[in-house]
């Protein structure tokens, strides 16, 4: 069993390299760590709380796990550690201690155990009941068996070339799935409101987000090696958002290693992919440390929102966007078009709120420590200054702007400066 994440230090130096949100092997290796930790607690927790008469059931479904481990470790982490087992998990778990609500789902621990088996290669038998003629196999895709009732499943049920099986789609240059199949993609009270997962997507629709997906990574690779080496470790699925979403990109706390998005050109969706893997980073660092005691109150500005945000939020959304405007520098370096304009634009708005931030007084001290690294960061970027005065006019639009904000929320000034 991994450390429970509760046992988890962060030293000092590592906390600062974490804020600065520069890429580095020991903070991909700590994320990593801590995300795998919490999913096993949460599956014990699950097994342990599994009522009476699905004990046994349960038991049998991890006893399935635990044989196709012996043969294939790595096959069964990806099962039990992909993005969408963690909802499937938070939802079970909180499911399993409020019994006057919906039933919890303790089926699906048999769809991750029969996963994991095929994976693996080991002969097996089991017995699993679809959902609405679907049964989902995380990592793999779906059956649409012939007939309604309890699906009888053996190592040779699993075949992509059978029409009746849908393969999960992998997406170009590596192991990131286009994840339009799995139930727990995308669902839990951790989704936010204006996000909605699309529906299974056509040939076509795989074939451009094929397409996207390569560009934005050439683009990546081109620009920003070390985020592109940090995308490839980090993210496991990218869940395609239906049309009207109003977000170019989300990530659910309960999904590490997932990002929903929007198709979208190229250089849109690589800034997308740099932005959501920091809120995972951030929301993993969460689990070990606390950075500050503020409580869901929203009474902040933020530059990139037109509503007041939580302290939570405000810390997420200028990690996230420290991280963009260094992305943008280094695009502006490489010639990208429009880059140095785009990195102004973030810049200063990150640069507008860290003074905010760092004056809250329910910042712990690694919360300080934090938010005062993120603001060391973001000096930095002068040694790499836009040309002409694009950093000034810039700041002088996101002044306005706050300006402009309190206007409309003058019962918020006393909050404008901590």
């Amino acid at each position: 069993m991994t450390r429970p994440p509760a046992a988890f230090s962060v030293p000092s130096p590592l906390l600062r390299a974490l804020a600065s949100t520069e890429p580095s092997a020991e903070g991909t290796r700590l994320i990593g760590d801590i995300r795998r930790s919490k999913r096993l607690v949460l599956l014990r927790g699950i097994l342990d709380a599994a009522p009476g008469p699905r004990a046994g059931e349960a038991a049998d479904h991890w006893a399935l796990l635990e044989e196709a481990e012996r043969h294939d470790p790595e096959a069964v982490r990806d099962v039990l550690h992909y993005p969408a087992t963690g909802v499937w998990a938070e939802e079970t778990l909180r499911r399993l201690h409020a019994p006057s609500g919906p039933p919890p789902d303790l089926g699906h621990l048999g769809a991750l155990a029969v996963a994991a088996a095929v994976r693996s290669g080991i002969a097996f038998k089991a017995a699993l009941r679809p959902v609405n003629g679907r049964l989902v196999l995380p990592t793999l895709g779906l059956l649409r068996p012939p007939r309604p009732g309890p699906l009888a499943l053996t190592e040779r049920t699993w075949d992509p070339e059978d029409p009746a099986t849908l393969p999960l789609h992998t997406l170009p240059g590596g192991r990131t799935a286009l994840d339009d199949l799995d139930p727990y993609r995308a669902c839990g009270s951790a989704r936010p409101a204006p996000v909605r997962a699309a529906r299974r997507l056509t040939p076509k629709g795989h074939k451009r987000w094929d397409t996207q997906w390569t560009g934005a990574l050439t683009l990546l690779e081109r620009y920003d090696t070390a985020r592109a080496e940090e995308v490839a470790r980090l993210l496991r699925s990218v869940v395609p958002l239906a049309g009207g979403s109003r977000s170019h990109g989300a990530t659910q706390p309960a999904a590490p290693g997932s990002v929903l998005a929007r198709n979208q050109a190229p250089p849109a969706l690589a800034a997308t992919l740099v932005h959501e893997v920091q809120h995972g980073k951030l929301t993993a660092l969460a689990d070990v440390l606390t950075l500050h005691t503020a409580d869901r109150t929203a009474r902040h500005w933020a530059p990139w929102r037109t509503d007041p945000r939580p302290l939570e939020g405000l810390l997420h959304g200028a990690y996230a966007h420290l991280a963009l405007a260094g992305y943008w520098q280094r695009a502006a370096l490489y010639g990208a078009r429009g880059a140095w304009a785009q990195h102004a634009r973030i810049r200063a708005q990150v640069a507008a709120v860290l003074p905010v931030l760092r004056a809250q007084p329910e910042l712990t001290v690694a919360g300080r420590e934090f938010a005062d690294a993120m603001a060391a960061a973001e000096r930095s970027m002068d040694e790499l200054p836009p040309p002409g005065d694009q950093h000034a006019v810039a700041r002088r639009a996101v002044d306005r702007a706050r300006r402009a904000w309190y206007g409309q929320h003058p019962e918020l000034a006393p909050y404008a400066e901590g």
